[in-house]
């Protein structure tokens, strides 16, 4: 992750990777202070999967960290891509993780 990224273009990536999480049935949710704690120089799979290793850690009994952190990754891209190509606002904000918990009946 690029700490360079536009104020408009941080809040396009963190959208796409909370829509990547809940894609991926991940309760979790990034708001900009978490999403800037995660920001790293070493690339966005590497940023996430050092996130799953230090604030999800249960997930890591079940799935390889690789293949999470590229599973989440590629999901985030496929997000972005389908957002930008439709025109989606940068800013606009949706917790994913709610609508979640509203679709598991919580």
């Amino acid at each position: 992750m690029n700490t360079s990224h536009s104020s408009n273009q941080a809040d396009a990536h963190r959208n796409a990777f909370n829509a990547a999480f809940h894609e991926l049935g991940l309760s979790f949710h990034w708001d900009s202070a978490r999403y800037q704690s995660v920001l790293c120089q070493d690339g966005e799979r590497e940023c996430v999967r050092r996130y799953l290793e230090q604030h999800q850690s249960h997930l890591l009994r079940a799935y390889d960290a690789e293949f999470l952190a590229d599973a989440i990754h590629a999901a985030k891209e496929r997000c972005y891509s389908v957002m930008t190509a439709a025109g989606c606002r940068p800013e606009a904000f949706i917790n994913w993780a709610e609508i979640q918990r509203h679709h598991a009946g919580a």
